[in-house]
């Protein structure tokens, strides 16, 4: 019997869209022959709004990219800065980066748990997810004033030292997020009703993840080892030890377990952090840029000017976002703003890949499997 093939909108704004995108789907019957991505909705000109703006007031819209995983955001950012001026950063400070960064590693995995059960019709999760979130969020709190736009990594290391009584609660919520984790393995993992709806979902050959420009934990759930905290090492990762973990089966369900063993690690990398972060407060005396120094000394910040002026020059530096392979290219012709910036955001890279991944399954499937992609769409649109 020939039948005429259906043309479906999912989207512009849609419960399991994660913001506002639209999916063009041509359907045989139930089954997706062609999935078409319809972004832009929330393009912003972020990367010419960097041109406006001097190097230091770009930071906070680094804040409203990624928006769950902020952090990561600014830090990418600063960390080109650096290299881009030869900006030396106080040991006390890349410590403290790194706890902000490995602590929004698991907030970011926390709210892709939760988002992806509650798509699939489970809510407990996202219940669950939220309470551990809360308590990152106040540590968060205490460290800089705010929740989610944190502004906090600066140019030089961070904006103020942690407060007193910070490590103690960092101390609590390590202890308490490990046995969190094994709750969350024994809800879900096992669960044959999850599994049924993950395992074998969203299969891509592992060459295709690559060619697409797959990085994160999407990726190193098709069995590449591929993390940038390894292979290009920044910041103290290279005296931290943990692994990079990675699954070989390229579904749903090995893209959800790279997260899972994910969060233990950063459990890992916090403990040594926490013990091996110099105790005293160094100060540095560098000097940048134009501006004259004031003299003030700070506890975890070399003194960085409001207006700088970095050499003629460019460069691209990267890191390891929770969602990926996160870059930022910077063009300097010597004045006080960007010439150019280009950002990689590992979300618009890792969302291209959903039309190969999603031919020949159902709608409810193509929610499964871009919910293990983990995009932002403030992230893909910039």
């Amino acid at each position: 019997m020939k039948t005429d093939e259906l043309l479906i909108n999912m989207g512009p704004v849609h419960p399991s869209t994660h913001g506002v995108l639209r999916f063009k789907l041509t359907m045989d019957g139930e089954i997706i022959r062609k999935c078409e991505i319809v972004m832009g909705y929330l393009h912003r000109g972020t990367e010419k709004l960097g041109e406006m703006k001097t190097y230091m007031q770009f930071v906070p819209y680094t804040d409203r990219l990624d928006y769950i995983s902020a952090f990561p955001n600014n830090y990418a950012y600063t960390k080109a800065v650096e290299e881009l001026a030869g900006i030396e950063v106080p040991l006390r400070a890349e410590y403290i980066r790194v706890i902000t960064l490995e602590l929004n590693r698991i907030v970011n995995h926390l709210v892709m748990l939760g988002s992806l059960l509650l798509d699939l019709g489970a809510s407990t999760m996202i219940m669950y997810g939220f309470r551990e979130r809360e308590n990152a969020l106040q540590l968060f709190e205490m460290l800089c004033g705010a929740r989610m736009t944190f502004n906090y990594i600066r140019p030089g290391g961070v904006r103020e030292d942690m407060p007193e009584g910070f490590i103690p609660k960092l101390n609590e919520f390590i202890n308490d997020m490990e046995k969190r984790i094994d709750d969350y393995e024994q809800l879900i993992s096992g669960n044959e009703i999850f599994m049924g709806r993950m395992k074998g979902i969203g299969v891509m050959s592992t060459q295709d993840a690559i060619n697409y420009g797959m990085t994160g934990p999407s990726l190193r759930g098709h069995g590449v080892n591929y993390d940038i905290r390894k292979l290009e090492p920044y910041s103290v990762y290279p005296d931290l030890d943990f692994k990079v973990c990675v699954r070989n089966e390229g579904d749903s369900f090995a893209r959800y377990m790279v997260r899972i063993d994910e969060m233990r690690e950063s459990l890992h990398i916090l403990r040594q952090a926490v013990d091996q972060m110099p105790q005293a407060k160094p100060v540095s005396l560098a000097k940048y840029g134009i501006a004259p120094m004031t003299g003030a000394s700070t506890a975890v910040s070399t003194y960085f000017p409001r207006i700088f002026t970095p050499p003629p020059g460019e460069v691209y530096s990267r890191i390891e976002a929770p969602k990926g392979e996160l870059g930022f290219y910077i063009v300097s012709d010597g004045t006080i703003k960007p010439y150019r910036i280009k950002i990689r955001s590992p979300s618009f890279c890792n969302l291209t890949a959903i039309p190969k991944m999603v031919e020949g399954l159902m709608i409810p499937d193509l929610i499964a499997a871009f919910g293990t992609i983990d995009v932002v769409l403030g992230d893909v649109d910039r």
